[in-house]
């Protein structure tokens, strides 16, 4: 209904000319006295029912939303499929692996890379447990850095290591370089240089790390509770506002937060433990474990605690 015949139409009722059209239910309604006065049955859903997911697919009109992850961002055909080979005679089958070929010889350079990068980037995300939208984010740093040339002389393991350790410092998801490096088979330096090339060159601007997005997951496999996280991440703030965490690494300044409130809260884990969950050695940790007690004076807090577990025992 057009604004037009809100002046033509009247209230068969009242008289009134104050008509609103509810699109949900297709109605005109009289603002006045509330009656419908006419019924235009507008139906905004799908003309059909799915009863399946294969019916839906054959009836719908829209595919998959775009995706970087995927080298034709889902956009693309495949000639056939292999089961459809069972259908065909010799000749049929003939023509479809010709056909097959011919689509992977027409593909360019970049779209037989991404095909190879984004498979590979795929079982990384997997390996570290990484969510759909920072995997998104670094399929898209990576397809940039393919088109804009990064890759040439480079591995491609690396380029996909570098572009996921961007995006997962983007979206403040906590992953090291060490974690990167082992489920990526590529040395951490060459993993940090690649990172620091590809932000460079794509004009990526990434905050430095946070140690307290590290903590829930370094408690989490220590099996600390939740005052000891929440005692850690006090900590750390207290550090960062006495400037103690900068020029330092954020997983030993997490992993040495963590160790000093669980001394506190008397749950006693050992450097060890908390440097092999870290992934930094235990002279990290006793490095920065000293500045936190001498900075911000944690040492009272730790005695106390043991003063009153011998008044327990």
């Amino acid at each position: 209904m057009s604004r037009d015949d809100h002046y033509v139409k009247k209230c068969p009722e009242c008289g009134g000319i104050n008509l609103f059209w509810n699109k949900d239910k297709g109605e005109i309604i009289c603002r006045d006295c509330g009656l419908v006065v006419e019924e235009k049955m507008v139906e905004f859903g799908q003309e059909w029912r799915e009863f399946d997911g294969d019916d839906a697919d054959k009836r719908r009109r829209t595919g998959a939303p775009i995706t970087y992850t995927q080298y034709d961002k889902g956009l693309g055909t495949e000639i056939g499929r292999k089961a459809d080979l069972y259908g065909l005679d010799g000749k049929g089958k003939s023509k479809f692996f010709r056909l097959r070929k011919w689509q992977y010889r027409i593909s360019t350079a970049i779209e037989r890379n991404l095909k190879l990068a984004l498979a590979e980037l795929k079982r990384v995300s997997s390996f570290l447990k990484i969510p759909k939208s920072v995997e998104e984010e670094a399929a898209r740093i990576y397809t940039l850095a393919v088109q804009r040339g990064l890759v040439r002389g480079r591995s491609m393991e690396s380029v996909v290591a570098g572009a996921l350790y961007a995006a997962c410092r983007r979206h403040e998801v906590p992953r090291t370089l060490d974690e990167l490096s082992e489920s990526s088979g590529i040395e951490k330096k060459e993993v940090g240089r690649t990172y620091r090339f590809i932000t460079r060159e794509l004009q990526i601007s990434i905050m430095p790390s946070n140690p307290a997005d590290y903590i829930p997951r370094f408690s989490s496999a220590l099996k600390l509770t939740p005052e000891t996280q929440s005692k850690s991440i006090e900590i750390i703030e207290q550090a960062q506002i006495k400037e103690l965490t900068s020029g330092r690494g954020p997983t030993g300044i997490a992993a040495a937060g963590l160790y000093v409130a669980a001394l506190i809260n008397g749950e006693k884990r050992t450097q060890r433990e908390v440097a092999d969950v870290a992934g930094v050695t235990e002279v990290t940790i006793r490095n920065r474990y000293k500045e936190l007690l001498d900075k911000l004076d944690l040492e009272k807090e730790i005695k106390k605690t043991k003063k009153r577990k011998k008044g327990e025992e």
